[in-house]
């Protein structure tokens, strides 16, 4: 039998004794007969199921050590809980084991759901349960994004895209020429003001749910430059807007922060800058994430969006005159490809 399948009779028998130890201490009565369905599952070794059964319906993880750690999962649950922000409730954990019992947020992520139409109000909704995690105080024990985590992000690029996708290596000038780049976007990320941060705030995250959104996969919080989140919010893996519409969402987000008291840059110039070269940063870290998702997990499907995140890259330099330089890089990589 396949490690898998006992692994899933491992999570049945035990979801079978967290179900009845929650209905006894809600007096719901005795268990119903339920169904126990795939939910989901990511890029990551996790994967999801969902228990339906009389009206009750629950999501387990089952995120199997030592790929994953459920522990930050936990943490940072209950870390923005306590901003109001709208996270699954824990109804039971297996720390060793990694499984955990959620309370279920629903079954439509923004992803599924937003259009032109709607996008307006989603997105006002999402900002301000951003905001609410932002005001947070930095008391909690969360890693900070410093320049090595910076920098291992980035090298993402040409260790895994370059090199193992296109099969190149830099040519000196080219390995000089990054490192200029790379140090250009790590000093303004580390210049920015720090509140918490998601790291993977986008639509794909954010189930359409009351209050609104549902916050998932946050597991990976840390605290570092105020302009993440909101420039992932916009600039994701599965969806692209008019910068006109991007740049009023970020103006109303600023307007809004500055309200709140989030330490964001004094003028939205600054701003929008600090978010652009944060962009960059970030598009070339998960440009390298899905080239090694391809080469090491066996997942190719995940760089069909690799177009989508070098138009972004166009999009800011084009803006930028400062990233000229990785353009041309970007631009001699692609050439070099092809012949």
């Amino acid at each position: 039998m396949p490690d898998h399948d006992v692994r899933l009779q491992q999570l049945t028998a035990w979801l079978d004794e967290q179900l009845e130890k929650l209905f006894q201490d809600n007096a719901w009565g005795d268990v119903p007969t339920g169904s126990l369905t795939a939910a989901s599952s990511d890029a990551s070794f996790r994967r999801y199921f969902r228990w339906e059964g009389a009206g009750h319906s629950f999501v387990i993880m089952d995120a199997p050590p030592p790929q994953e750690n459920c522990r930050p999962f936990v943490a940072i649950d209950h870390l923005l809980a306590t901003a109001s922000v709208n996270v699954p409730v824990i109804h039971g954990q297996d720390l060793e084991r990694g499984f955990l019992l959620l309370g279920d947020l629903g079954r439509q992520t923004y992803l599924d759901i937003i259009d032109q139409d709607n996008a307006d109000p989603l997105f006002t909704d999402a900002i301000d349960a951003l905001l609410a995690f932002q005001r947070l105080p930095m008391a909690a024990p969360l890693p900070s994004y410093d320049d090595a985590l910076l920098r291992r992000e980035v090298e993402l690029f040409p260790e895994w895209y370059v090199g193992r996708e296109l099969g190149l290596t830099f040519s000196d000038a080219q390995k000089a020429s990054w490192q200029r780049v790379s140090q250009l976007l790590i000093d303004s990320a580390l210049a920015q003001p720090k509140v918490v941060v998601h790291r993977d705030y986008m639509p794909r995250n954010l189930m359409h749910s009351t209050p609104n959104p549902g916050v998932l996969d946050f597991q990976d919080a840390v605290y570092g430059p105020v302009t993440y989140d909101i420039t992932c919010l916009f600039k994701d893996a599965f969806l692209s807007w008019p910068q006109a519409r991007v740049e009023g969402w970020l103006r109303s987000y600023w307007d809004k922060a500055r309200a709140a008291g989030i330490p964001v840059q004094a003028t939205f110039e600054e701003f929008q800058r600090a978010s652009d070269l944060m962009g960059v940063q970030r598009h070339l870290k998960v440009i390298g994430i899905f080239a090694r998702i391809c080469h090491r997990d066996g997942k190719p499907r995940y760089l069909t969006d690799v177009p989508r995140f070098f138009a972004y890259i166009d999009e800011v330099i084009g803006r930028r005159p400062e990233l000229a330089e990785l353009g041309e890089l970007i631009a001699a990589l692609k050439a070099e490809a092809r012949s």
